[in-house]
């Protein structure tokens, strides 16, 4: 087995194992919640309104950030996890714990899109990415600032990725207020939300697995 890949060695107990196919469903069902919400959202959408950021700001085509920057970071996430088994079902859980939260007030918030937002490019990411944002329906809150941000917490330990995570959640709420595809509350909001989902799985939802990560860290439980 390669190093990147020995943790993996004596950590699948018969006890994980359930726990981790356990956060597999959980990610499916809040996977169809998301897309459900967003249709719901698409057809209750109302007008759009009025935003002293997004008012002010030019609007700049960052497509290849929204997209292929979201796919790019989403890579390095899962690849950081996968090659840390103490971190997986952990991660899944609050993950998707996050896209089922957001999946509730995309639900309650109908506001239709600001006007001059950015037209998405034609490639397969492009489509893909529409197909699962559902035209950027849902809007409260920024998906792309508030999971680099989970990635950051889900990281704290690790200095380096926690500083990178943070700094992609900072340039991910740029590009969409620049790309008028986020009000600017969404974006700003976002992080306060991610902090409040993230402590709640810590603290109560996720403790025991949360617990596996500190325990491997060296931290006491």
């Amino acid at each position: 087995m390669t190093p990147l890949f020995r943790e993996h060695i004596g950590f699948w107990t018969e006890e994980r194992r359930k726990s981790l196919y356990a956060g597999i469903l959980f990610l499916v069902l809040a996977f169809a919640t998301q897309f459900i919400a967003g249709l719901y959202s698409t057809k209750s959408m109302t007008n759009f309104v009025g935003d002293v950021f997004l008012d002010n700001l030019p609007t700049v085509n960052l497509d290849y950030v929204i997209v292929d920057g979201a796919f790019l970071a989403t890579l390095i996430g899962a690849l950081l996890i996968i090659t840390r088994p103490r971190y997986i079902i952990f991660s899944l859980k609050v993950v998707a714990f996050f896209m089922v939260t957001r999946s509730f007030f995309v639900s309650l918030t109908h506001i239709g899109i600001y006007p001059h937002e950015i037209i998405l490019g034609t490639g397969v990411l492009d489509r893909f990415y529409m197909f699962l944002n559902l035209q950027q329906s849902g809007f409260f809150f920024s998906g792309h600032t508030g999971l680099a941000f989970l990635g950051a917490l889900i990281f704290w330990q690790e200095k380096l990725w926690r500083y990178f995570f943070i700094a992609v959640s900072v340039l991910f709420g740029a590009a969409v207020l620049l790309a008028h595809v986020h009000y600017s509350i969404d974006v700003f909001a976002a992080p306060f939300m991610t902090y409040a989902i993230f402590k709640f799985a810590e603290l109560e939802l996720f403790k025991k697995d949360y617990a596996i990560i500190k325990g491997n860290a060296g931290l006491t439980t």
